[in-house]
């Protein structure tokens, strides 16, 4: 297809949807629940209360507009809109509860209705629909209360509008999460609406079929995004449990799918109960993993560190100690538009509390920052100079020259859990290869590694030679990060030698390196969507250039202080809110 023809058919998607709102309205609505919906979704208290108070938080922004509704303060941003269309808000206002929070609960849901109930805006797209129509049977007590016989037959006929929109438009969602969230929105509504019942064996079929297709052998998914894969979980979770509740045997394609996933979520889980942030992918909302994991019924396997990985990911543990480390090259095809050169790179938590971090995804923040935050520098790895181990193809937006991982080994010893790895991602450029050795402690107190610049093969060689003459022999230049969370208290030590980290816990961990390179402390940045901004970090930095065949860094992070029994070790504090 060329270019005219993929955007004149872009163009006739709003058309194509609009028209199927249309036909959907023609048909008679639903009468009611076929039972007592519950609520399945959990939001946050804190940011119920601030949309209570008129404090909008969308796309990494905060507006303050007391006393306007939802729609016309992210009127004139479409990614403003796009994500209030969803309606996630909705949980936090439930979560509230009061009569406040369902006061605007419910001006926004019938201001909706009246503004775009007839297939207008930008909400009308399977995901969308899918996201917004889960929200809306979750929350139907909550909203209905005290509402009239008008507003009650409004709220069903468009319930029956969404419903019979997804059983026609459901194809049309991207594969991987925008499909789950439709093909989920439409089982949900199916079971749940008198009438719709004739929908529940087509939607099934197709969620089997999404089931087998995008969910592998090892339960990850083709983005390698943890927070995507806690997203399509949850989905599956509630899906399993919608049919089982309604006397329908959950097809085995759903069953197997979410048993698969299970154990890889847990490998994913830092020791503090946050998800591991890579690929474009957060920490995940405050206990959303646990109850997912909870509601999925499946029991946890021996204790993960062993062997094996997960979604591409390996981890090692001990005693309070987590390390996990991406082990695989980045996704391909339509799956690396939001991957990251991160191939290689590790994050450590100790206890309740991140230590080693990556900055994580820069896309809330603009074009600049997205770009940013997807290359090597910004993760904790070895990077060289100019040059991520992964690299974007010319539209800058898919991985194309992706680093292969040519080394994994693991295994456990007497010093504790080990891992091998080497990936070519500088191979065709300057004839290097980057092997990184992790040891941890079995007690999780000492994390030992050992990071390589070298070439390996004769053509490798070769290349890094003649780079070397065509250069005046000044070296490749390198530097191996180690990027901090904004909690964590850096300070040089031991004239300069040494970095000491201080916890909020009241840990004290020592960074020391055995090598040539320089030892700095520098500025990094934390890039979370829930922020309003960056968040000034520090990060440790190991620098030098490459002027040997092999370059060898050596180093240990090793704890020097315990949490003291008085201080309770916390989990994440709350997200700040603006007052």
């Amino acid at each position: 297809m060329v270019q005219s023809d993929r955007t004149m058919a872009k163009a006739a998607r709003p058309l194509a949807n609009r028209l199927a709102v249309w036909r959907a309205a023609r048909a008679p609505a639903a009468k009611g629940f076929v039972g007592q919906p519950e609520p399945r979704s959990i939001g946050l208290y804190a940011r119920g209360r601030q949309l209570v108070a008129g404090n909008f938080r969308f796309a990494g922004e905060v507006i303050s507009e007391p006393g306007q509704s939802i729609w016309a303060v992210t009127a004139g941003d479409p990614l403003l809109a796009l994500e209030a269309q969803g309606f996630l808000w909705l949980d936090d206002l439930a979560a509230v509860g009061d009569a406040a929070a369902r006061g605007r609960a419910q001006d926004w849901v019938w201001g909706w209705i009246a503004l775009y109930g007839q297939g207008q805006g930008p909400g009308w797209t399977p995901d969308l629909t899918g996201r917004r129509l889960i929200r809306w049977i979750n929350h139907a007590l909550f909203l209905l209360s005290g509402r009239d016989k008008a507003a009650t037959e409004a709220f069903f006929r468009q319930l029956t509008i969404h419903t019979l929109f997804l059983a026609r438009r459901w194809r049309h969602a991207a594969p991987g999460l925008p499909r789950f969230e439709a093909l989920t929105g439409l089982v949900s509504a199916s079971l749940a609406l008198t009438g719709m019942g004739g929908h529940i064996r087509p939607a099934v079929t197709a969620l089997s079929v999404e089931c087998r297709r995008e969910i592998d052998a090892q339960g990850g998914i083709p983005t390698r995004n943890p927070a995507e894969l806690l997203e399509v979980f949850t989905l599956l979770t509630w899906a399993e449990r919608a049919l089982s509740e309604a006397g329908h045997r959950p097809p085995p394609e759903l069953v197997a799918a979410i048993a698969r996933i299970a154990p890889t979520l847990r490998a994913l889980r830092h020791s503090d109960g946050g998800l591991a942030r890579f690929h474009g992918g957060g920490r995940g909302m405050e206990g959303r993993l646990d109850q997912a994991l909870a509601l999925s019924g499946v029991k946890p396997l021996a204790a993960a560190g062993g062997g094996g990985l997960a979604m591409g990911f390996a981890r090692l543990q001990g005693g309070r100690t987590s390390v996990i480390v991406d082990a695989a090259a980045p996704p391909d095809g339509a799956a690396s538009r939001s991957a990251h050169a991160s191939t290689l790179a590790m994050e450590v938590t100790s206890g309740r509390r991140p230590l080693i971090v990556g900055c994580g995804s820069g896309a809330p923040f603009g074009e600049e920052w997205r770009l940013a935050g997807r290359a090597t520098p910004s993760h904790s790895t070895l990077a060289v100079e100019g040059f991520s181990s992964s690299r974007l193809d010319a539209a800058g937006e898919r991985l194309t020259d992706r680093a292969q991982v040519t080394l994994l080994r693991q295994g456990a010893g007497e010093e504790g859990a080990q891992l091998f790895l080497a990936h070519d991602g500088w191979s065709a450029t300057h004839g290097l290869r980057h092997l990184r050795e992790l040891t941890l402690a079995p007690d999780g107190r000492r994390l030992t590694g050992m990071d390589r610049l070298a070439a390996t093969t004769p053509t490798e060689r070769q290349r890094f030679e003649r780079l070397m003459t065509d250069g005046r022999l000044q070296g490749v230049g390198f530097a191996l990060r180690f990027h901090l969370h904004p909690d964590v208290d850096a300070a040089l030590d031991l004239g300069g030698t040494a970095i000491s980290l201080a916890l909020k816990s009241g840990e004290i961990w020592v960074f020391r390196h055995n090598s040539r390179a320089v030892l700095t402390l520098e500025p990094s940045v934390y890039l979370e969507k829930t922020r309003l901004r960056p968040r000034p970090s520090r990060q440790i930095v190991l620098s030098g250039r490459a002027m040997d065949l092999e370059t060898a860094l050596g180093w240990t992070l090793a704890k020097a202080q315990d949490t003291p029994l008085a201080i309770r070790d916390l989990g994440r504090d709350d997200m700040p809110l603006p007052g």
